[in-house]
């Protein structure tokens, strides 16, 4: 069974280059501007919150939860992020380091499009059709799975939320404190 998705659009971003808004139209996520129609249960990805979207939160979803990408500039995160975990209950998660693909942040480790977040936490739950559904209407989409292949496999066989964080280390040359 698919995964509800959703996201809540902020109208930070030019609407004819915004992810969230073309997959609305394609009708592959449902896009809210009010908080009050997001859903009641479920995750919410927010890059900020520290919390890596792992294997515990499979029940979540099994449990009806939905998946919510939070639509907003990355120049505006931080502000973004506190208005809108101030107005909703879902939880919030994070996604372990992954490649963009979309044109405004190839390359760059971690500035996914909210299309991309969506389809990798898709993916990282074992949705993976969905994932590649919700990706299928961007000419970039195949490549972002193509690109993130070996570290989305990885990370969707974590046994752990711990053990994914690990794995970053694998993939992606990063410098966290007390780390060499």
């Amino acid at each position: 069974m698919d995964i509800p998705v959703h996201a809540i659009w902020l109208a930070q971003d030019d609407p004819k280059k915004n992810t969230a808004v073309r997959a609305s139209k394609d009708r592959l996520l449902r896009l809210h501007k009010d908080f009050r129609r997001l859903p009641r249960k479920g995750i919410i990805l927010e890059p900020l919150c520290g919390k890596v979207l792992g294997p515990e939160d499979r029940d979540i979803f099994e449990q009806k939860g939905s998946l919510v990408g939070l639509d907003c500039s990355w120049a505006q995160i931080e502000s973004s992020v506190e208005h809108v975990m101030r107005k909703t209950r879902l939880q919030p998660r994070m996604l372990p380091l992954l490649l963009a693909a979309n044109p405004v942040n190839w390359g760059k480790p971690g500035k996914l499009s909210t299309v991309e977040a969506l389809a990798a936490s898709l993916y990282l739950m074992g949705r993976i059709d969905q994932a590649r559904g919700l990706l299928s209407k961007f000419r970039w989409g195949e490549r972002f799975l193509e690109l993130n292949h070996e570290p989305l496999e990885a990370y969707g066989n974590a046994k752990s939320s711990a053990e994914l964080v690990a794995l970053q280390f694998e993939f992606f040359d990063i410098e966290v404190e007390g780390r060499e």
